[in-house]
């Protein structure tokens, strides 16, 4: 390992620089945001997702909790990285399932590699991403992304393994070729199953938050840290409450759009 990182360390280095900037630009974008259109751009996103009044109205007083709380700021931190880490969760975790519901031999080699990913302990994935890219956001994101990514993958396959092979036939015989039958037909009808899968990954993400937060990750996760390390009950109660308000905003707006497509007529 040792003779391989100073092989490619420069290499490793600028794609560090690379995805350190991106964090940062991200954690900027939240915080030029005022409190309240940060709260009405999510309260907006939960009405389009759940149509109905109940679940913005919800989701705005949790996140009012976390102001009201002081930990707007630390939980900002937090946000950036799970955004981060989610979005990179979709952009490699969707075309593997995609390539996994294609090929049955592709399918049996990788789900062994899934099962470990599952089974090892979260600590684990901290001793790779520490050597790869020493203390910080970086790796942070690098151990969340490769702890959280394994359902996603999972639930892409079995989403797209599940639709009606009738419906596919019925537009092969209409003409449409291998990429229209995929982005037309399966991947819409696999829609409820991905976003399942969406919302199993940022609840996972987020509870790599306070395991995270031991390389320097910041946010919510270091409060949480401070706390236990301090025997302050009080100081990793209320930050727990904050991740705990986060993972509810996060939870209800993917369910609700997964049961919007789930009930969708098909």
């Amino acid at each position: 390992m040792k003779q391989f990182v100073a092989k490619y360390g420069d290499a490793f280095q600028a794609a560090s620089s690379v995805m350190l900037t991106l964090i940062l630009t991200v954690e900027q974008l939240f915080s030029l945001l005022p409190w309240w259109l940060f709260i009405l751009l999510v309260a907006g996103a939960a009405w389009h997702a759940s149509r109905g009044v109940i679940l913005p109205a919800v989701l705005s007083g949790t996140l009012l909790l976390i102001g009201f709380l002081g930990l707007w700021d630390l939980a900002i931190q937090t946000l950036a990285l799970i955004v981060i880490s989610v979005g990179i969760s979709v952009l490699i975790g969707v075309p593997i399932g995609i390539g996994l519901a294609q090929n049955d031999m592709a399918r049996r080699i990788v789900r062994p590699v899934l099962d470990a990913m599952q089974t090892m302990p979260s600590f684990v994935y901290l001793i790779p991403a520490l050597m790869l890219f020493g203390l910080g956001k970086v790796p942070a994101v690098f151990a969340t992304v490769i702890y959280a990514m394994p359902p996603l993958i999972r639930l892409v396959d079995l989403g797209l393994r599940g639709v009606d092979e009738r419906l596919v036939e019925a537009a092969a015989d209409l003409g449409a070729d291998n990429k229209r039958r995929l982005l037309d037909i399966k991947l819409p009808l696999a829609l409820p199953n991905i976003m399942a899968g969406i919302n199993q990954t940022t609840m996972m993400a987020l509870s790599m938050v306070v395991i995270a937060s031991m390389i320097g990750a910041r946010g919510l996760g270091e409060e949480v840290l401070l706390g236990i390390q301090r025997l302050d009950i009080g100081r990793g109660l209320i930050a727990g409450v904050a991740i705990v308000a986060l993972a509810i905003v996060f939870d209800r707006i993917t369910q609700a759009y997964g049961g919007q497509q789930d009930a969708a007529p098909r």
